[in-house]
């Protein structure tokens, strides 16, 4: 596993180097922690189109409709045909976030869902697979008959964009394709809003709510990305008490933190929903991102970055603390830090889908790697308390910043390679601050 981030100082990380000090208190090696996930399989097609397209097949310009599997392949045909595809990129938002947790961690992690038992080369199916990562392990999906989920983007001349979705067969997970032993072992769980808001026939549901009990009963941190504002304005009261009985860690944006919580500042929205979770990240778009957690007052550290203003007064006093769950301080803290997007954000943004799973990945990284380093090296300072993360909230901040930045910066939502060894900017003493 790679550490996360780039320190000069590696806290006795990694474990395999041959330190005399170190190797005495090192258990025997063992299969370094994985994450699981669950998603809806499906694949992001962008095609150039005209208004004729549209008419031809039904779409409403400007919208976003559901289209059945038989004009789904219709259209998937047509735009093969014309030449259309722009771009064809593997999608959903947990599947993004283990892509990209792999990527960064050169480490193994397990996705739960669906996927077409017939695969031609070439097709959507044939994309998504070619599209992750070798080191997400697929051998846990559930084989169906038909296709998986296809979502696909219209763009027209005048630069509008249509939308048309195709469930297919991806929220058909049947709860025997959760194992739980899988559950059990794993670093984390991470699921989606999508996942809980089935329609009637689907099983989708009923697994999600399967595995996060099983997490739940093992300890195993469950971490939930919002996905979209339209699921969770639907019914707010209902979200806040899943969270509260299920999360341990909370992802969100601005928008999604406002209908969530009912404050549009996002640092009083992950504030306000400290009260459900242990851990909230908050991306923010131009203002950078937030996060917000808990520590014990015996383990507060305090910053010697200047501090900032805000709803929250000098609210990164104690960013160079470590996140622990609520229930594991003897007197809660809430801890607070912000950091603004690196070098400002990119020149041009070609892409804003995936910068927060870009974000989210990179806490799962840091998180994993506590595991790692918790069970080889039991006897290290680094574990006196059970934290759920390696680093310091302002670590995680610059961490989650600098990766969604590489996200932001290319067409795809999934990283293809690591974070560079050496930056190319001037900007290395950034992870030094």
């Amino acid at each position: 596993m790679k550490f996360p981030g780039q320190r000069k100082s590696k806290h006795y990380f990694p474990v395999d180097r041959r330190d005399p000090m170190i190797q005495p208190l090192a258990s025997p090696e063992g299969q370094p922690p994985y994450v699981v996930g669950i998603d809806q399989t499906l694949v992001d097609i962008e095609a150039h189109v005209d208004d004729a397209f549209l008419a031809r097949y039904g779409l409403s310009k400007g919208h976003s409709l559901l289209v059945s599997d038989d004009t789904a392949e219709a259209i998937y045909q047509a735009i093969l045909a014309g030449q259309l595809v722009e771009s064809e990129f593997a999608g959903g938002t947990v599947a993004n976030t283990l892509h990209n947790y792999s990527v960064l961690s050169d480490s193994r992690s397990i996705l739960l869902g669906v996927m077409s038992e017939q695969i031609g080369v070439g097709s959507y199916a044939y994309r998504y697979l070619c599209s992750t990562s070798s080191r997400v392990d697929l051998n846990h999906l559930q084989p169906v008959q038909g296709p998986i989920g296809r979502c696909f983007t219209f763009v027209t001349q005048d630069g509008d964009r249509s939308f048309g979705i195709s469930p297919g067969a991806m929220n058909r997970l049947s709860h025997q394709y959760i194992p739980e032993s899988v559950i059990n072992g794993a670093a984390a769980l991470v699921i989606s809003a999508y996942l809980v808001r089935g329609e009637e026939g689907d099983t989708m549901k009923a697994s999600a709510m399967k595995a996060v009990s099983l997490a739940k009963a093992a300890g195993v941190p469950v971490v939930l990305t919002l996905g979209t504002r339209h699921v969770i304005e639907a019914d707010p009261a209902w979200w806040q008490a899943f969270i509260a009985e299920y999360v341990t860690v909370l992802a969100m944006n601005e928008e999604e933190g406002a209908v969530l919580t009912g404050q549009q500042d996002p640092l009083a929205a992950a504030a306000k929903a400290l009260e459900w979770a242990d851990l909230v990240l908050c991306t923010a778009g131009p203002l950078g991102l937030f996060m917000a957690g808990y520590t014990d007052e015996a383990f507060k550290r305090e910053t010697s970055h200047p501090l900032l203003p805000g709803c929250i007064p000098e609210f990164n006093r104690f960013e160079f603390s470590r996140p622990m769950r609520r229930t594991d301080c003897q007197a809660p803290l809430a801890v607070f830090s912000h950091i603004s997007p690196y070098m400002g954000g990119p020149h041009k943004i070609k892409n804003t889908n995936g910068a927060g799973d870009g974000a989210l990945s990179a806490v799962l990284h840091d998180m994993a790697a506590n595991c790692f380093h918790r069970t080889s090296v039991p006897n290290s300072a680094k574990h006196v308390a059970p934290f759920l993360s390696y680093s310091s909230f302002a670590q995680l901040c610059k961490y989650a910043n600098r990766v969604s930045y590489e996200v932001l910066c290319q067409s795809s939502p999934r990283l293809s390679r690591g974070l560079p060894e050496r930056e190319d900017s001037l900007e290395e003493a950034y992870w030094e601050r």
